[in-house]
């Protein structure tokens, strides 16, 4: 007998509600967006603050063998038309290393890239510029480090400082005599340490005073994250122990100093390399949330939540596990979600996942954002709030590359 219809209403009415949290949709469909980014193009870096415009910026190709820093912002529904910064013919080219555009305040944005030095391909400086009318033009180029010294620096973040300054957070290989962990393990140990460094600059493109150390001893090839949290700004990086175990640490702002570094979690993962995957940040106020790649045992993405600015942080959530590459990105939504991005193996190739957790688990399914490549050529994949979308950018490994990206509506 077929139970009447108000009472199927109310048992699948009651089932909806007894579902896990991870059934619940919370993204629209994945609709592709024509970039600006012309064929060739590649290394896309997304940058958003509350507040302010959405920010791509890509690699693109200069006739010959130069590259031009371009930029567009999201207008809502579609990309502005591509600006420019800078165009070099010596710049350092790293599909892990790539430069960025990032809007620190309505009025201050600051662009970086990195300018290779003569004579080893692992010597190279960062290079910024700062704008103080939203990109339209841009101070000469500067560099925040002042050793002068032919070794690398890179993965650089850029937050907002005090008033309309920008601050700028990097890897430093001042230490290393040009000893790298692209060279023998055994010649990399003899020489000093990648450092963690940062500075100061002006609106006009000068920094303010010296740079200055965080962390003695990091990893030498993985991405760096900064943000403002409960007030003050907060770094993450993976740090490397002289042991080679490399786990993911946060260092605040203080005192007009740095707090000693914070372990996010212990993962124990010992490696004689760079995993070349750093750590993701995103933050609102006290609530942060970092995601990461591990493979203390098989590669994993885990996810971690503090509610003290930084200070502590709660024991990490498992996103996937497996057939992964790592690249993460994370975003806070205004209800307190994190939607972590990944780049996960499949029989058809890779693709870019991504699924929202709150510090109680999954709260919504893995969503497929787009089909991919899991060579370096196709970069790291990146994720930005805007307004009421999720954007996502990334490399086209094709022949030519090309910058590709898509949007998708939050439920």
């Amino acid at each position: 007998m077929k139970p009447p219809a108000a009472l199927l209403a109310t048992a699948l009415a009651l089932a909806a509600c007894q579902r896990a949290p991870d059934d619940r949709v919370w993204l629209g469909p994945v609709i592709l967006v024509e970039a600006p980014a012309a064929p060739g193009s590649r290394y896309p870096n997304l940058a958003a603050g509350a507040g302010m415009p959405t920010v791509m910026s890509w690699l693109a190709p200069e006739a010959g063998s130069g590259f031009t820093l371009q930029f567009a912002s999201w207008s809502g529904k579609d990309w502005s038309k591509a600006r420019t910064v800078a165009t070099g013919t010596d710049w350092f080219i790293n599909w892990a290393d790539f430069p960025s555009v990032v809007p620190v305040n309505s009025r201050t944005w600051a662009a970086h890239w990195l300018q290779q030095r003569p004579g080893d391909v692992y010597a190279y400086d960062v290079r910024m510029a700062v704008s103080p009318d939203a990109g339209t033009t841009w101070s000469a180029p500067m560099s925040p480090h002042e050793d002068g010294t032919p070794t690398e620096h890179g993965f650089v973040s850029i937050l907002p400082g005090d008033g309309d300054s920008v601050r700028a957070v990097w890897l430093d290989g001042r230490h290393t005599a040009g000893e790298h962990e692209h060279a023998t393990h055994e010649a990399a140990a003899d020489a000093g340490a990648m450092t963690l460094r940062t500075a100061a600059i002006d609106v006009s493109g000068h920094r303010i005073g010296a740079d200055a150390e965080i962390d003695a001893r990091v990893c030498d090839c993985c991405q760096t994250d900064a943000a403002w949290a409960d007030g003050r700004a907060l770094i993450v990086y993976r740090d490397r122990s002289q042991d080679e175990v490399r786990n993911i640490y946060a260092v605040r702002a203080q005192g007009g100093g740095w707090s000693a570094p914070v372990r996010v979690h212990d993962d124990g993962w010992r490696i004689d390399a760079c995993p070349v995957n750093g750590p993701a940040l995103a933050a609102r106020g006290n609530l942060v949330a970092v995601a990461w790649f591990t493979a203390p045992d098989v590669p994993r993405v885990r996810v971690t939540f503090s509610t003290d600015g930084g200070r502590t942080f709660a024991a990490p959530l498992e996103v996937a596990s497996g057939k992964i590459a790592g690249r993460v990105d994370v975003v806070l939504l205004a209800d307190g979600r994190a939607v972590v991005s990944w780049l996960a193996e499949g029989p058809s190739g890779a693709e870019i996942r991504a699924q929202p957790f709150t510090s109680a688990g999954a709260a919504g399914d893995v969503v497929g954002i787009a089909r991919t490549g899991i060579a370096r050529s196709s970069g790291f994949p990146q994720m930005a709030l805007a307004g009421s979308y999720l954007l996502f950018a990334w490399t086209e490994a094709a022949d030519p590359p090309r910058v590709r990206t898509a949007r998708a509506r939050l439920e």
